[in-house]
């Protein structure tokens, strides 16, 4: 059978878009072989994998206010702008429990991305269970220069995947994915362009040279990644779905009504889209969604 794969790509809060899309795809039954995701949206995309629809907006929403969650005060007193005890433990251990058990049985594969900033290369995680140093995997694919430090695993210090590869399609179809569903957080025919913080990175990256060079050519790569992908839906092995334009949202900002407009534009988006989509994956379609 023909193995299908999702890919996620990332883009802070911009991510409530992505909760929009995984949810609509839970409520009609639209799973998949494997996933790969890139910083905030494999914060939001393990909720996929663990079925629990509503969770990523949910929580966001409850403590958007909360200086513990993500704060300048967090960044000032901790180093991290999104705090790591609270965000990675305290709230999905007690305050909105993740679902381990859901997560460990689903058999999709789940591949975090992130940066091995020594080397200057991408790192992709297996993660199967929430054991061990999973959260710390999750941590570091979500740790953006400047408003994170940099985690260390084993060997490898690490930072956001995007750094890297903030598509990572390829790596779906290195392994064996012939279809693939890429769900983007900017419109269709955005480009990136060069990064105007570069100097700012340097200085708050001295140590880590690879940081640097990697956002010198970032836009560069990312564009070339954008180009591989319209290449790959004209060929027929590839599904897109992304904003109808821009989302109007900052990475980090914490606004409930743009988190909302940004959420229901995600899901708007799968809707009009499920037909097509089950057509390309040769499912069988139905209007009659799956409430879980």
């Amino acid at each position: 059978m023909t193995r299908q794969g999702i890919v996620l790509e990332g883009g802070g809060m911009r991510g409530m878009f992505t909760c929009g899309i995984t949810d609509v795809l839970m409520e009609h039954d639209i799973w998949f072989d494997a996933l790969v995701g890139v910083s905030a949206d494999i914060l939001f995309g393990c909720n996929y994998k663990s079925g629990q629809i509503g969770r990523g907006l949910r929580y966001n929403l409850r403590f958007k206010d909360d200086k513990r969650y993500m704060s300048w005060q967090s960044l000032w007193k901790t180093g991290d702008y999104v705090n790591a005890e609270f965000a990675y433990h305290t709230l999905p251990e007690t305050l909105d429990p993740f679902d381990k058990d859901a997560f460990r049985n689903n058999p999709m594969e789940f591949y975090v991305t992130c940066t091995d900033i020594i080397a200057g290369k991408p790192v992709y995680q297996r993660i199967d269970e929430i054991a061990g140093d999973a959260m710390e995997w999750f941590r570091a694919t979500a740790s953006m220069p400047i408003f994170a430090r940099p985690v260390q695993i084993g060997s490898l210090t690490l930072l956001d995947g995007g750094l890297s590869d903030s598509i990572p399609l390829q790596f779906l179809q290195n392994k064996g994915c012939e279809k693939n569903l890429v769900v983007l957080t900017q419109p269709m025919g955005y480009r990136k362009k060069k990064s105007k913080a570069t100097p700012l990175i340097k200085l708050f990256t001295r140590k880590y040279p690879q940081v640097t060079e990697l956002m010198k050519t970032r836009h560069e790569a990312y564009n070339k990644q954008l180009d591989y992908i319209e290449q790959q839906v004209a060929q027929g092995n590839t599904f897109v779905l992304a904003p109808r334009q821009g989302l109007g949202i900052g990475r980090i900002e914490q606004n409930e009504k743009k988190m909302r407009m940004v959420y229901e534009h995600g899901r708007q988006t799968a809707l009009q889209n499920i037909g097509p989509l089950k057509e390309f994956l040769n499912q069988k379609y139905t209007d009659s969604p799956n409430t879980l």
